[in-house]
């Protein structure tokens, strides 16, 4: 009696075992999803900080001119009225050096 209830107890180990590791939702395809959440949150927080920073440029060009004014400046070379624009020119390099 004692052998048969061990048999069966091994036979439905066995069987738990098989699910655990080869079954549906098995370990391996719990570990690949944990990765990728991680990956993901990852990515999240990626975005997040892009879009405070792309926030806070919005709010700058919305509520102040100096910021406008940086972009031209920066973006399209633009100078003020009264101001002396300095165009620097690296030099060429010299052919006979080499």
């Amino acid at each position: 009696m004692f052998r048969w209830i061990l048999l069966l107890l091994l036979i439905t180990f066995g069987a738990l075992q098989y699910r655990l590791w080869f079954g549906e939702a098995n370990l391996k395809e719990v570990w690949s999803l944990k990765e990728q959440i991680q990956d993901q949150l990852r990515e999240n927080e990626r975005l997040q900080a892009r879009n405070r920073q792309l926030e806070a440029e919005v709010n700058d060009l919305r509520d102040g001119l100096s910021a406008l004014e940086e972009r031209a400046r920066s973006g399209q070379g633009m100078i003020k009225e009264g101001e002396t624009f300095y165009q620097l020119v690296e030099p060429l390099p010299d052919s006979r050096s080499e």
